[in-house]
């Protein structure tokens, strides 16, 4: 009895070491070697083209000139006109404020002026026989020009009191009544240039140098379809920092009724036309965070290229660096595709 069970102790004690072995065994092995699955994907390639570049921006109409009427002159309102919405002239008078006082003095120098006149006339006709010194002369010469000067900053004066339209307009809505009192800080109203208008937009800083003054454009505004032709005026000599933007000037050609300023417009303008332009699809690009990236076959494997991009237009991108021609891209799959990776083109465009 003792015999057969040491025989049982011995077998399993021989089976629970060949089962460590063969668990030890197991963990030693080294890991099966992974390779990259062969991706099958649509290619592109890049090719020169011709390509017409137009740019949309969003624009504001404006009026050629526009000025907001202040008097120079502080005083109760004796003459008011400012007829609202109507045209005025040139140098028409809009505003008098009362100026008594100023020409009750213009009137007293007036008066102390022809006297002074006298008096070195007189003084002049006694100097040519000696009779006064040239000192007395000069004082009473000197006292005409003092009073003249006078008379002359009275006038000027009351110029001020006058508000007169500084161009042909139209009148806004004004602000004041008959027998106000105003001041130099008061806005009576305000006055903007009929029929021309012009028109101010911005344009992304990659456009910057080829938009010139001269260059031709078209507008439409909301609610109508009809095109309207303008021309740029002038740039803004600076890019604006927090848009990266390059202002734009305007100027409306043609006929301009129906446009009202403060309406908004929308612009496009021809960039022109390029021959050797690259175009690929624009599924093609993976925006990254700082650039775009394009997955190119180098060698039936993936390659990570930056690029940088220029005209978007109708599915197309303009490929300003990164690429060259004869290049093949993958279009689709792109979210897939590893550098390195193997890749089958299944159709090529």
């Amino acid at each position: 009895m003792m015999i057969h069970k040491s025989i049982l102790l011995f077998a399993g004690f021989a089976l629970g070491a060949s089962a460590c072995s063969s668990s030890a065994d197991k963990s030693a092995a080294p890991p099966a070697r992974t390779s990259y699955n062969i991706v099958a994907v649509e290619g592109f390639v890049v090719k020169p083209s011709i390509l017409t570049a137009n740019v949309t921006a969003s624009g504001t109409l404006l009026p050629l000139e526009e000025t907001e009427l202040h008097p120079e002159a502080s005083g109760r309102v004796v003459s008011l006109h400012l007829p609202e919405g109507k045209a005025v002239r040139k140098g028409d008078l809009l505003l008098k404020v009362f100026d008594q006082d100023l020409q009750t003095q213009v009137s007293k120098f007036g008066v102390q002026l022809k006297q002074a006149e006298i008096t070195e006339q007189r003084l002049a006709e006694l100097l040519k026989v000696k009779g006064v010194s040239q000192q007395e002369y000069d004082l009473a010469a000197l006292q005409v020009q003092t009073i003249k000067s006078e008379m002359e900053l009275l006038r000027i004066n009351i110029s001020k009191t006058e508000l007169r339209a500084p161009y042909d307009g139209i009148i806004g809505l004004r602000n004041i009544s008959p027998g106000a009192y105003v001041t130099p800080t008061s806005a009576v109203a305000t006055i903007r240039s009929s029929g021309a208008l012009k028109l101010d937009f911005a344009v992304p800083e990659k456009y910057s140098a080829r938009i010139h003054p001269g260059q031709a454009f078209a507008f439409t505004v909301e609610g109508s379809p009809t095109r309207y032709a303008a021309v740029v005026q002038a740039t803004e000599q600076r890019i604006t920092a927090d848009t990266r933007n390059l202002q734009v000037r305007g100027l409306v050609k043609g006929n301009t009724s129906g446009l009202l300023p403060g309406g908004f417009a929308e612009v496009e303008i021809s960039l022109g036309n390029k021959t050797e332009a690259l175009l690929i699809p624009s599924q093609a690009i993976v925006p990254q965070a700082r650039d775009k990236k394009v997955f190119v076959s180098r060698g039936g494997k993936v390659a990570s290229v930056a690029v940088k991009t220029g005209v978007r237009q109708s599915g197309m991108v303009e490929i300003t660096d990164g690429l060259a021609s004869g290049d093949t891209i993958a279009i689709t799959g792109v979210l897939f595709l590893r550098p390195d990776s193997p890749v089958k083109f299944s159709k090529v465009q």
